[in-house]
């Protein structure tokens, strides 16, 4: 139940934080003469447009709640478990951005989470990690 909780979370920061980071980068004339310039205008937008925070800040949660998963669950249970967020953000993205989504793009957007369910419908508490991977001298991994 908690694992479910948290990926809810995800789900919908993932997707929002997305639609959110949208809306401030087409208030945003990417147009610069240099990279450095690009660069320093391209920061100055993300700290001072409110859509641009706002979109940072969900995804930060979007990242908290998937690595909470992660130490929950297994990665192959956690990634597709999270494929809700396609069907969320194409939505918003019709919604809220008046994007044209066709018959094609939403069947493809079913099909990937659809095969994401097959895939997630596998999870049980034993998904669980139990033991930790061995480590090979200077804490890699073999």
């Amino acid at each position: 139940m908690k694992t479910a909780v948290v990926l809810t979370i995800a789900i919908l920061a993932n997707s929002i934080g997305n639609l959110l980071l949208t809306i401030g980068m087409r208030d945003f004339d990417g147009a610069a003469p240099s990279a450095a310039a690009w660069l320093s205008r391209t920061a100055g937008h993300v700290v001072s447009d409110p859509w641009m925070i706002g979109g940072v800040i969900l995804l930060i949660v979007f990242l908290s709640a998937y690595m909470t998963a992660l130490s929950w669950a297994d990665l192959s249970f956690v990634l597709p478990a999270t494929a809700p967020a396609y069907i969320f953000t194409v939505f918003l993205a019709k919604r809220y951005l008046g994007e044209a989504v066709t018959p094609a793009r939403w069947a493809g957007t079913m099909l990937i989470v659809a095969g994401t369910v097959l895939v997630a419908r596998s999870f049980s508490d034993s998904t669980t990690r139990i033991v930790a991977p061995a480590r090979m001298e200077g804490g890699q991994i073999p």
